[in-house]
């Protein structure tokens, strides 16, 4: 009896609450530690929600580049962080947001497995989702919010758009419609690339299921599909109007900065190591099965073939893949976000292939799954710790606090040696800077001329940073540039030749403040390019107001259909009979 008992319980789906509480014990832990502060872009993330908290209706940010535009930058997760910062903070509420992200992940994965694979391996799915190499390596170690944030929304979609396009579901498509509109609010790459390698696939297994149980013509599918499309694509514009005005104006013309992400990992092992080793973990023992099972099972086909572009594109240089496809932008996206992508993609399959191990070989199979899983998990989130974003560990209060006083802040300063802590630094003082981390708002010809990113890190660009570094400091006087402050040393000799003197010290003179005389105040000097009221209500009204509204229509009722039983390829149980299908 003990043993059919066991039998019984290795067959079952695993609750969904059960694994909503695996994510409660792997990552608040870790997100109440503040573990992502030391990735690459949560203080900047954190900075631009900081505007948000004490300019709501004002995306024009005087702190960076002498002023640029937040609406730049879809802003829904950032906007979500400034509102509840009150409460908790701003680093608090990140950490808050950032786990929300998590739990919609879990949700979101289970969801989008059940339409390729059975209920139990979508439960699988979704378990693996909570140690998912990619996952752990954005949130801790990149600091990819918008990304995270996202992405769990967009699955959270697809299942309706499935139940539109296959069942003419009034209810799903009002549903799908606001959950793509909030995806977009939160990340306007996530939803272009996603509807090539997420959408289509959903909605070509559509058109495969719909002469299954009730019949729909191809027509009414196509017809449905071109609904969606047109309603969404009138959405995202409106909702984002400030976005495609600010790109529209002022496009992205600036020299490529060069990323690691795009290097060829056979010729940069180091770069393989950090890209996707650590991404995809023991994912990549299971890339054989993936390739097998997707070719030769007819319905996961879309499925495969939307994995396999993702992941030819998350090996950056390693194949002409990235530069055939996506032409002049392979020089302008980092290519983590595609094998974010692919992993995610890949997990119907991973949970198809748990589910089958451990109905086979019960607990010998889980207990080695649960190691891999682990291990996976814990990789990803100790490289934060063994290949830091910022290797220097050092406070920036001292420095803020200089800035806030005496005036110091009538004048702009750029940093050097400080890394991402530029960021935590523009968070705290109220001083401008012609210096910043966003790189598609930057319209200052010295950095946009040369190919370089941050001028704290100029150093690192070689040639080109050390030249758009010597342009800014010729052209101090017309930015109101009089403060340098130096934690990286390497640059005296390059301050000296330029005619500017160390003026003070801070951090038991860790760091040096630099100036030359006769610089005037600072003054305006884009002025031109500040958006008008309207596009500042909008922003601060719309993206938002699409989450809220995604919110309310989750919450009418689902509508319950009966699952339709499918002879299932590979049969391990009467459970894995029938391929998901979820009712919206």
């Amino acid at each position: 009896m003990q043993n059919s008992e066991s039998n019984t319980w290795m067959q079952r789906s695993i609750p969904i609450s059960l694994i909503l509480m695996t994510v409660l014990a792997v990552h608040l832990p870790l997100l109440l530690l503040m573990l992502p502060l030391k990735s690459y872009d949560t203080n900047f993330h954190i900075f631009f929600a900081s505007h948000y908290a004490h300019h709501w209706f004002n995306p024009w940010n005087t702190k960076w580049y002498a002023g640029f535009t937040q609406t730049t930058y879809p802003p829904l997760p950032q906007q979500w962080v400034a509102l509840i910062s009150p409460l908790f903070g701003l680093d608090l509420g990140y950490m808050a947001i950032q786990f929300v992200a998590i739990l919609l992940l879990a949700v979101g994965v289970y969801r989008f497995s059940s339409l390729w694979v059975s209920p139990r391996a979508a439960s699988f799915a979704a378990l693996a989702s909570v140690f998912l190499g990619s996952e752990s390596f954005l949130v801790y170690s990149a600091g990819q919010l918008p990304t995270t944030f996202a992405a769990p929304i967009y699955l959270n979609a697809l299942p309706f758009l499935f139940e539109w396009v296959r069942y003419q579901n009034w209810r799903s498509f009002l549903k799908a419609s606001a959950l793509f509109t909030a995806a977009a609010a939160a990340h306007h790459f996530t939803l272009l690339f996603g509807s090539f390698f997420f959408a289509i696939p959903v909605v070509v297994l559509a058109f495969m299921d719909r002469t299954d149980g009730h019949t729909v013509s191809m027509r009414a599918c196509a017809l449905r599909t071109v609904l969606i499309v047109a309603v969404v694509g009138v959405a995202i514009a409106i909702v984002l109007l400030p976005f495609w005005i600010a790109l529209f104006r002022y496009p992205v013309t600036q020299v490529p900065i060069p990323h690691p992400s795009r290097a060829n990992y056979i010729l940069s092992p180091q770069w393989g190591l950090n890209y996707f080793v650590i991404p995809y973990g023991a994912m990549i023992l299971a890339l054989p099965y993936i390739i097998l099972r997707g070719s030769t099972m007819g319905r996961l086909r879309p499925l495969l073939f939307g994995f396999w572009i993702a992941f030819l594109l998350g090996l950056g240089g390693t194949t002409p893949v990235g530069h055939w496809l996506l032409g002049r932008a392979f020089d302008v996206l980092t290519m983590e976000r595609f094998s974010y992508w692919a992993t995610l993609l890949a997990l119907p399959f991973v949970g198809m292939l748990a589910s089958e191990l451990v109905a086979r070989f019960r607990a010998p199979a889980a207990f080695a799954l649960s190691i891999l899983a682990a291990g996976t998990c814990a990789a990803a989130v100790g490289w934060v710790t063994w290949h830091p974003a910022d290797a220097q560990d050092f406070r920036v209060n001292e420095v803020a606090s200089w800035l806030n006083r005496d005036g110091h802040d009538n004048y702009r300063y750029v940093t050097l040696g400080f890394g991402n802590k530029l960021s935590r630094l523009s968070t705290l003082t109220d001083a401008g800077s012609v210096d910043g981390e966003w790189n598609s708002g930057r319209k200052l010809p010295e950095l946009t001329h040369y190919g370089v990113g941050a001028l704290t890190s100029s150093k690192y660009f070689g040639e080109a940073g050390l030249d758009s570094l010597r342009a800014m400091l010729r052209h101090a006087d017309y930015y109101g540039l009089k403060w340098v402050i130096v934690r990286d040393h390497y640059y005296d000799p390059l301050l000296w030749f330029a005619g500017w003197r160390p003026v003070d010290y801070l951090d038991d003179k860790t760091i040096a403040i630099w100036s030359e005389d006769g610089v005037p105040p600072a003054t305006a000097v884009n002025a031109a390019q500040i958006p008008p009221r309207w596009q500042g209500l909008m922003w601060g009204t719309l993206p938002f107001g699409s989450s809220v509204i995604a919110i309310l229509l989750l919450l009418i009722p689902a509508r319950k259909r009966r699952r339709i039983l499918q002879e299932y390829p590979f049969p391990i149980n009467e459970e894995d009979l029938a391929p998901g299908r979820l009712a919206s």
